[in-house]
Formats: structure tokens, C-alpha cells, sequence
């Protein structure tokens, strides 16, 4: 917690607070967004319960659509954000994915593994899903160079020497010192760029055939058999 219990701005004293929520994010002090996390949880846990419900009278696609819709969206939104994020928050998120998938395949997914179930769904997991939409909002951005704030943060990679890689339209990767900063999207987006293949970065494709080739590598990648 600060040392101080508020600012005083224009001759006004603005009071300090743990967390703010702007935009349906909760965003605490010290940027872990346990809160924001937890928030996640308790809403996507009551409309698996109200979706468990009414199971039985949905066949597997409406299940899956309805799932997709109420639950599915709330863990994606905004989860760029959670780059970097504790295993233990990113570990709750896929327990909230994990028991939605069962609910939707129902009783005779009893036995499957929790990968095997994601599988069937074609659900990219928690972490490959914020993987997904950083690379995706990355595309758009080297593409269309909007918005400008974001362009500005990223740079080429230009190699000292000519070198193979210069051609392979990797991205700078900033220095940084801290842990909070390895979590920016300067340097998050970087990273997540240059770990694709290179047949993905080079594309010139629509963002649509983009996201579609970057789905099918990172679901080869979340489950390699």
C-alpha cells in the first residue's frame, strides 16, 4: 500500500485506492490484477452454473455457442493485459475453461483429460489465448499502422551486419529492468512476433487469414499430439 493516503491536484486532495475498475478491468496498486482475476472467476462461475442448468435441453452445438458467448468472451476480454500475470491467477482462469468445457461436452466427457476436452472444442487454452491476441493485435498494427500510439512502440529489427534475419520482419525487443515492465505490450509484443514462424510474420495476408493460419500454430503448439 503508498505511504500516503491521497494527492492534493488543483487544490484538490484526491484520496488513494487499491484498485480502480475503468472500462470492466480492475486494475490494483501494484498492477497483479488478482482482483480483475478474481472478478473473471465469480461472474464466469455463475453463468456456468445457470448454462449447467439448462444443459440438458441444449444439444452440444448450442451449448458450445452459448458457452462461447457468455463465458468464453469475459476470459478473453481485454486479456492482453494479463501478460505476465502469476501462474496461480492464469491457473485459475483455465479452471474456469476447464469446467465450462465439461459442462458443455457433458456426462460422456467424464473420462477426458482437460487438453482432451479443449481439443474437441478447438479452445485454444488461457495462456495461448492471450498469446493470440497479442499477435493478432500486433498484425493489425504493423498492417495498418493504427492506432499510432501503439505503432510507436514498435520498431524493426535492423541486425548490425546483413544478416539473415533481416528479412524475416522481426521486431526490436526493447531492455528492460523490471519484471512490471517486462509486461508492457513494447516488449510483450515483440516477443510473441518473433516466437512465430516466419511464414506467419512475413505474410501479407487479410487480418481475418491471419488469425485463422495463427489459431492453427498455436493449436498445433497447445496440443503437439
Amino acid at each position: 500500500m503508498p505511504s500516503i493516503s491521497h494527492i492534493q491536484v488543483a487544490d484538490s486532495d484526491i484520496t488513494l485506492s487499491a484498485s480502480l475498475k475503468t472500462l470492466g478491468v480492475t486494475i490494483d496498486s501494484t498492477l497483479t490484477f488478482n482482483k480483475h482475476v478474481n472478478a473473471i472467476c465469480k461472474s464466469c462461475n455463475f453463468h456456468i452454473r445457470a448454462l449447467k442448468h439448462i444443459r440438458s435441453s441444449l444439444d452440444e452445438q448450442s451449448a458450445k455457442s452459448v458457452a462461447c458467448s457468455i463465458v468464453q468472451s469475459r476470459l478473453d476480454y481485454a486479456n492482453s493485459i494479463l501478460f505476465g500475470i502469476s501462474r496461480q491467477n492464469i491457473d485459475k482462469l483455465q479452471r474456469i475453461q476447464n469446467s465450462l468445457s465439461r459442462i458443455v461436452l457433458g456426462p460422456a466427457s467424464a473420462l477426458m483429460k482437460h487438453a482432451q476436452r479443449l481439443n474437441t472444442l478447438h479452445w485454444l487454452p488461457i495462456d495461448f489465448r492471450i498469446k493470440f491476441k497479442i499477435a493478432s493485435l500486433t498484425h493489425k498494427i504493423l498492417k495498418s499502422r493504427e492506432p499510432a500510439y501503439l505503432f510507436s512502440l514498435l520498431h524493426p529489427y535492423t541486425p548490425s551486419r546483413n544478416l539473415r534475419s533481416s528479412s524475416e520482419n522481426l521486431l526490436s525487443t526493447p531492455r528492460i529492468a523490471t519484471k512490471i515492465g517486462s509486461r508492457a505490450f513494447r516488449y510483450s509484443a515483440p516477443v510473441i512476433w518473433n516466437s512465430l514462424p516466419n511464414e506467419l510474420r512475413s505474410s501479407q495476408v487479410s487480418e481475418h487469414t491471419f488469425r485463422s493460419h495463427l489459431k492453427t500454430y498455436l493449436f498445433k503448439s497447445a496440443f503437439p499430439n
